[in-house]
């Protein structure tokens, strides 16, 4: 009867710890859905967009529920290419996919999705990466002056102390075998309105109200809405629209200044941010924003997005041959963040952003000015550089302000 005590009182601790492990569990929900991890700061559940640069720009990932809009660049090469990583993290993560086009049909972008780096290949082209760096560091170690050798090196790629999101080779074609593990949806615009006759509802634009009904339609019947929970394990859907707003939607604002409809895109959107808020789903949009005239639609699209990206091009302007810009293709703009369950957002520390095509990898790091101390460089480009430093920071407009080097 003695011993009959400690093991009931043994059974009870074990009770209790058990429960105290099922508890755990059910915390650690959030992190069950492949490809995806929840955020420390906010809760929401993140999943990556493909760059894992862009990722850290964007707080840790793409939440989960949200919309992340792309402003198109001039020629629409670099929105496309993060387009196409968006989709591409998805099929290697097991994520659904939803893609809808005007222009191109979803098959062919489908079809050129970049390969990812993984395992032994990934490591191989890192290596590949990091040689090719240290040589044009130690090309540059020849030019700079000695006192300037023992400064500490900017960091130039936001880094984030956990590894999330993949890599992907751009000259590579994803392999077959990896679609047919995942479930993919195509909406292309041409074929929808030849099989269906002419609908309007809401004052929206045609091509929008049946885009809407497709993604609808895939949310409440594929349960991304956790209406069959039970039915089968948890699952992201990611939905790609493709140059949205242009004229090829049936979009009259890259044309007009005072379109016809000039609220369709606006309630759009705002019709689509309550599909994604309820449901397992996250998305990502490009807009010709470079061609929309009438500025306050632009501004409306902005605040009915949840993270806005904008890309700027140096294909054919002046900064393609400026030597200040020598190693990026192009410049990266934040203008929003979303706050999530916060007060406030995650703001990088790092306003001047750029990117670039390091041989086979896209990445976005941060802007930083080179060294003009060699004596091979022209006048012109030194007074360039001058006038290039005088527009990125106001902090050194001052002392840039003459053509002139200073005189000690």
């Amino acid at each position: 009867m003695a011993a009959a005590g400690p093991a009931a009182g043994g059974a009870a601790r074990g009770r209790g710890a058990t429960s105290f492990q099922r508890k755990a569990a059910a915390g650690s929900r959030l992190a069950a859905v492949a490809g995806t991890r929840p955020s420390v700061r906010h809760g929401q559940l993140l999943l990556s967009s493909g760059v894992p640069s862009l990722d850290c720009v964007l707080g840790g990932g793409v939440a989960v529920g949200t919309l992340l809009l792309i402003e198109e660049d001039i020629y629409g090469l670099y929105s496309n290419l993060l387009f196409k990583y968006f989709l591409a993290e998805g099929v290697v993560c097991g994520h659904d996919l939803f893609v809808a086009s005007a222009k191109e049909h979803p098959d062919n972008i489908l079809k050129e999705l970049p390969a990812p780096l993984l395992g032994d290949t990934y490591r191989n082209e890192l290596g590949e990466e990091a040689t090719a760096v240290k040589t044009e560091d130690f090309q540059d170690s020849m030019k700079i002056a000695w006192r300037y050798q023992n400064l500490p090196k900017m960091e130039a790629s936001p880094t984030s102390s956990t590894k999330f999101g993949h890599y992907y080779d751009i000259s590579k074609t994803m392999s077959p075998e990896l679609f047919q593990s995942i479930k993919w949806h195509s909406f292309y615009l041409p074929e929808e309105l030849s099989s269906q006759p002419k609908m309007k509802t809401c004052n929206m634009n045609g091509a929008y109200a049946r885009l809407l009904q497709s993604i609808q339609r895939i949310i409440y019947q594929e349960g991304f809405d956790g209406s069959d929970r039970q039915k089968k394990q948890k699952n992201i859907l990611r939905i790609g629209i493709q140059s949205l707003g242009s004229m090829l939607w049936g979009d009259d604002i890259c044309s007009s200044d005072t379109p016809e409809d000039i609220h369709s895109l606006t309630k759009f959107l705002y019709v689509l941010r309550g599909l994604l808020r309820k449901s397992l789903s996250a998305c990502i949009i490009t807009v010709p924003a470079h061609l929309i005239q009438n500025k306050a639609i632009m501004e409306r699209v902005t605040n009915l997005s949840d993270m806005v990206v904008g890309l700027e091009s140096f294909i054919g302007s002046e900064r393609e041959t400026n030597p200040l810009y020598k190693d990026y293709h192009g410049l990266v703009h934040v203008h929003q963040i979303p706050r999530l369950n916060s007060l406030i957002c995650d703001v990088s520390d790092t306003k001047d952003l750029a990117f670039r095509l390091k041989r086979k990898l896209f990445t976005i790091e941060r802007l930083h000015l080179p060294p003009d101390l060699s004596d091979t460089v022209s006048r012109a480009s030194k007074q360039d550089l001058a006038e290039s430093a005088k527009l990125l920071s106001s902090g050194c407009g001052a002392m840039a302000i003459g053509k002139k080097h200073l005189d000690f």
